[in-house]
């Protein structure tokens, strides 16, 4: 399924892979998350409304088997950051004759199709477009267009590696909370897992226990 900008841009999708999970304690990627890898479940919401979707890893990360045929891109260096990421994604794609990517990590597992179509809906006529609630961005929530790629890489070659300065350069427009809420009243699409106790939470979540019976 292919989506378009609102302007008509056709607009793909990125999920990174590139962190050490060092506070989980193993690869998130591989995390299982029902009868699939935590990884699975993004590029499956993901690819539910956007394609082609990219993955983007370290040099040394360990993957999972795909069950789904997406492209693997590898960071070019070791431990740069989400915004290296991003550049690789946003310069494949861009190779690829695309306009615009909705970029986000492996460890967001309750992400919804419909807060994508929400977020890529927002774009409009800006180069990008992310979330923010309560002041605090939320660029693994956003939709980048792949123009950027080369401005991105500039500022990672230049040791400018957070993503947040790089939304506030290049005036990120804000996809509106209220339209978020209007399909994900709690936020859960923003929740990422970073600890074995979020990942707990995220599958009490996402797989509620059936009350026990009186039988």
């Amino acid at each position: 399924m292919m989506a378009d900008t609102p302007g008509g841009d056709e607009v793909g999708g990125v999920v990174l892979c590139g962190g050490e999970s060092r506070r989980m304690g193993r690869p998130k990627a591989s995390l299982p998350f029902g009868d699939e890898t935590m990884l699975d479940r993004v590029v499956g919401v993901v690819s539910a409304v956007v394609s082609p979707v990219i993955v983007v890893a370290g040099p040394k990360t360990q993957l999972p088997e795909l069950r789904r045929r997406v492209a693997v891109v590898r960071d070019p260096v070791e431990g740069r950051g989400p915004l290296q990421g991003i550049a690789a994604g946003l310069t494949a794609l861009r190779l690829d004759g695309l306009k615009a990517a909705f970029v986000t990590s492996c460890d967001i597992p309750l992400l919804s199709a419909a807060v994508v179509r929400v977020i890529v809906d927002s774009l409009g006529e800006a180069d990008l477009s992310a979330v923010r609630i309560d002041g605090r961005w939320h660029p693994m929530a956003g939709v980048y267009r792949t123009a950027l790629a080369e401005r991105a890489q500039e500022r990672v070659d230049a040791g400018n590696l957070r993503v947040i300065d790089f939304l506030e350069v290049n005036g990120a427009r804000e996809t509106a909370e209220f339209a978020l809420r209007q399909t994900d009243p709690q936020l859960l699409s923003l929740m990422n897992v970073n600890t074995p106790e979020d990942y707990a939470r995220v599958l009490e979540l996402a797989f509620p226990q059936s009350p026990p019976s009186d039988a």
